[in-house]
């Protein structure tokens, strides 16, 4: 068998909305708003830089389906540059560009091999040694184990599986394509190419199963760097996977505490020196789209809430100091305390009895199925900004199935909001 270097990628999401742009301008904004493309052109840069001999691309390459031919013709454009080099690409569609959500479709270039949807096939490369075997998605939901009609691998080579799946649902995401690690383990391949998962790991070695993560964070429970796996195969066995960070734009999530805080001015400096310390530290020169979330027991708790829109206009302030694209803000977040209302304290009126219930919610499964329904109406009337950050961390809830930490999350919100308007 022969050396070779391979890119293992997935969940591009090209040309997918990020969020909390609307209303915002300047060039952060732009950046941001171009992001999907430029990571996937920044890819295709460290393709040519290392001489791969080919791609993979496991699935959810689109976010679905194309608003115009634009989304189309600029992946057409970055695989023609691959074709130049005689690097070809092997894809797989996801749950999210499978061929029922996408209407608008190109012919791709001949360097793209794409897999069926109908059954399972392979591809391979006779002068690498390499057979690949992966099937595409026909419907957004898959429901059925793909992994037990994949083709056995081949003797004498290097056998990849391409899988779009959910794996039991890790990380809280929607189990498409289920199937357990044994299942993978067992089927003799040499590596397995994994998406879905937007977080890079790799899960098991001698067989290698690698979720390679996404290629560029596009909200702020992305945080961090995001790219794609480089591989490197000798004789047969995988010698190195190297991760390749390939993001335009990276997240993060900033903690400032309030404690010990007398003055907003103060607060400010706090924030501004944070923002600072995140842009040297995790940017690695890339534009840091940053969420601050203000946290600790002060007296300025009512002043924070009633103040957030200054508050938010002083953070981006103190980002646009540091230059047009060194940070951006796209929220403050304030989850700090009353001094005069300690965490758990009960208060004696209705409100006190919410926060009861919610306590005891976690010891009566169906207290539990009541408070969901009833919570859910709750959250949908309230004003905007609130109902925006409950949302946010009421996805991670209820895909964790954690209510009481749903319940927890509007009993403290509602506390804080109605304490600040003195009801």
């Amino acid at each position: 068998m022969s050396s070779f270097r391979f890119l293992h990628t997935g969940d591009i999401h090209l040309d997918s909305p990020l969020k909390g742009l609307a209303g915002q301008e300047g060039p952060a904004a732009e950046l941001i708003r171009t992001a999907t493309r430029q990571a996937l052109a920044n890819l295709v840069d460290t393709a040519l830089k290392e001489e791969v001999s080919f791609v993979i691309i496991a699935g959810d390459l689109y976010d679905g389906d194309w608003r115009d031919y634009q989304t189309g013709l600029y992946f057409v454009r970055q695989m023609g540059r691959l074709a130049a080099a005689q690097i070809p690409v092997y894809l797989i569609y996801g749950n999210h560009d499978a061929e029922s959500q996408i209407t608008r479709r190109l012919v791709p270039p001949d360097n793209v091999k794409v897999f069926s949807s109908r059954k399972a096939q392979t591809f391979t490369i006779d002068n690498l040694g390499v057979a690949l075997h992966g099937q595409s998605f026909k419907q957004r939901d898959v429901s059925d184990n793909l992994v037990p009609a994949y083709p056995q691998p081949l003797p004498g080579l290097f056998n990849i599986g391409l899988l779009h799946t959910g794996l039991g649902g890790m990380g809280g995401h929607l189990n498409y394509a289920p199937c357990t690690m044994d299942d993978l383990i067992n089927k003799g391949y040499d590596y397995w190419a994994l998406a879905h998962v937007h977080q890079a790991t790799i899960l098991h070695r001698e067989p290698y199963v690698v979720f390679c993560g996404n290629l560029q964070g596009r909200h702020i429970r992305e945080t961090g760097p995001k790219g794609a796996s480089l591989v490197s195969v000798r004789d047969g066995q995988i010698e190195d996977i190297a991760s390749i960070h390939a993001d335009v734009v990276r997240w993060a999530l900033i903690r400032v505490s309030a404690e010990g805080s007398h003055h907003a001015s103060d607060l400010v400096d706090r924030i501004r020196a944070a923002i600072v310390h995140a842009v040297q530290n995790d940017a690695e020169g890339r534009l840091l789209a940053c969420r601050i979330e203000l946290t600790g027991t002060t007296e300025l708790h009512g002043q924070l809430l009633s103040s957030i829109e200054q508050i938010t206009a002083e953070a981006r302030s103190s980002a646009l100091s540091l230059g047009e694209e060194a940070a951006w803000i796209e929220r403050v977040v304030i989850k700090t305390e009353p001094v005069s209302n300690p965490a758990g304290a009960l208060r004696a009126d209705a409100l006190g009895d919410l926060q009861q219930i919610i306590e005891q919610a976690s010891a009566d499964s169906q207290l539990v199925e009541q408070m969901e329904t009833a919570l859910g109406e709750l959250v949908r009337k309230l004003p905007h900004e609130l109902r925006a950050e409950l949302e946010d961390g009421a996805l991670k809830d209820v895909s964790d199935g954690n209510y009481k930490s749903l319940m927890d999350r509007i009993g403290r919100d509602l506390t804080t909001r109605l304490a600040v308007e003195g009801m």
